[in-house]
This record gives structure tokens, sequence and C-alpha cells, in this order.
């Protein structure tokens, strides 16, 4: 197993350093302190780097980039083998760093908080506003959409503005509203909250008659229910949300659009699929891995 571990967290780029570790066999089972430490020895260590810029264990942490780019940080006791897979890119970034335990404790009481905050508010229930309240008001002013959202393959936008399309949640979230007023809790019980792709097709194509098999796989080929789609719903059904798959999949859609910028979008769709199903076999041999260590 080999990381690669980066100092970069200087604007000052002469005092930044790349560390390439093959790890021991037995520290896979220990913590990412190690690797920390190790890395902070061999900065100290050198002579133009060390007397200029002396590191600090204590005021220090290690962090890994997610599906987003975001640097997410790792808990000091966490097991190496656990959260960081082979040949990983780390970044060594200041602030001090933290266990398991200070992690999970911080989860419980952001989640305290937050339901404190749903007890005593209501959210608005027009489209994309994501403004609460005390129940009855006073109801703030509200920048909001007219329609629902459709969620289609990798592309989000609302329907009220088809124009702007997002590929990532963070993106979406922020597109701003086309209608202002105020905030309301009542809810419209008759409307739809979200559209699929399927509603965006003519009434045509979707008259409701038994296909054969070869029906059936002819649909898919000419512009059907595509294979993400279908994947989708099928982990939907087994726990896995929404919002998580169309994450991994617009982080997957952006590594694919930088390769292959010059491609159509029916390519691009194709090597979506291709790269995801790699990342899920990817994802499947780890767990047996995992599975096979433990017995």
């Amino acid at each position: 197993m080999k990381v690669f571990i980066y100092y970069e967290d200087n604007q000052n780029t002469e005092l930044h350093k790349t560390l390439k570790i093959t790890l021991p066999k037995s520290w896979k089972d220990g913590p990412t302190s190690k690797l920390l430490d190790t890395f902070v020895e061999s900065y100290i260590s050198n002579e133009s780097l060390g007397s200029r810029n002396p590191l600090h264990m204590a005021e220090l942490h290690l962090s890994i980039k997610d599906m987003e780019g975001k640097l997410v940080m790792l808990a000091s006791d966490a097991v190496i083998l656990d959260v960081i897979p082979d040949r990983s890119d780390l970044y060594v970034c200041h602030g001090p760093s933290t266990t398991l335990a200070a992690m999970r404790h911080q989860q419980e009481v952001d989640a305290k908080q937050r339901q404190e905050l749903l007890k005593n508010t209501v959210a608005c229930t027009h489209f994309g506003c994501k403004n609460r309240f005390p129940k009855g008001g006073p109801y703030p002013d509200c920048c909001y959409h007219k329609s629902p959202p459709v969620f289609h393959e990798t592309a989000k936008f609302w329907s009220c503005c088809p124009n702007k399309k997002a590929y990532d949640w963070e993106t979406f979230e922020a597109i701003p509203g086309c209608m202002t007023g105020a905030c309301t809790d009542v809810k419209e019980t008759d409307a739809p909250q979200f559209l699929g792709g399927s509603d965006l097709r003519d009434k045509a194509e979707e008259a409701v008659k038994l296909k054969s098999i070869d029906e059936f796989n002819q649909s898919h080929q000419q512009g059907g229910i595509s294979v993400l789609d279908r994947l989708q719903a099928l982990l939907s059904e087994l726990g896995v949300e929404r919002e998580l798959f169309d994450q991994v999949l617009a982080g997957i859609r952006m590594q694919e659009t930088d390769k292959h910028a010059s491609v159509s979008d029916a390519q691009l769709s194709k090597l979506v699929e291709v790269a995801f199903g790699k990342e899920l076999k990817e994802s499947f041999k780890a767990v047996a891995a995992k599975q096979l260590r433990l017995k």
C-alpha cells in the first residue's frame, strides 16, 4: 500500500513538500497519526524546510479529498486501512486533529441542535426555499421556484428554469429562485415534489401497454430509462439515498468531462456509465477484502 502526502497549506510554495510512503504491513491496522508523525519527522529533518517552518504534530491534521474535491479531516485514531484507499493523496493541514470519539460527539451535538430547530420551527413549502420560521409566523421574505425540480440522469434543474442545469447538489442548490414573496407553511398536496426523465417525454411515448422483452430492451436502446436511472431506483430500494447517489455520479461525470472534453453528450453518458461501473466494482472488492480480513 502506498500513499502520497502533500503539505501545501502555506502561501510560500518553497515550503511545500510531497512525501511518498510505502506502508509496512504492520502500519495498515494502525492509526492515521502514524502517517502524520512520519511526514512531520521527514519535514523538520530537512534543514531548509524545518528551520524556516517548524511544524508541530499537535497543530496539524491529515485530510483526504471527497468525490467533489473537498478536504475532509481524518480522525487521528482512525484505522488507516478503514479510511485511506491504496495510492491515496493525503494533505497535511494546519489546525489540531480530532479523534473518532470527538467526531461522534460533535455529530451528536449537531444532531440535537438540528432536532431542536426542527421541533420549534417549520420549513417553507415553496420550491427551493430553505427558510425555517416559527410555527404560525412571522413569515419571512422568500425567493423561490415556481415549479418542482427535475432529476434526470446526472442533470438537475428546476422545471421553471430549464436553461439553468447543474450536475452536483451544491451548484443545483445555488440556482436562484425565479419568484419572490412571503414564505408559507401551506403545502399543495396534489403538486408533485419532483419530476424525473419520464415526466419530460411526450405523452405519446408513455402509452401504457404490456411490452415483450425485445420491445422492452429496444426502448432502453432508443432513449428509454437509462442504466443509471434504473440503478438509482434499485439502490434507493436498498436504502441508498438519492442525494448520495447523485453526489457520487456528479463527481464521476466531472472526472470524465475533464478527460474527454470534446465528446458528445451521448458519448459522455456512456463513459460515465462505464466509470461508475468500475467504481462500483472496486467498492465490492473492498468489501470482499475486508470480509476476508475479518475471518
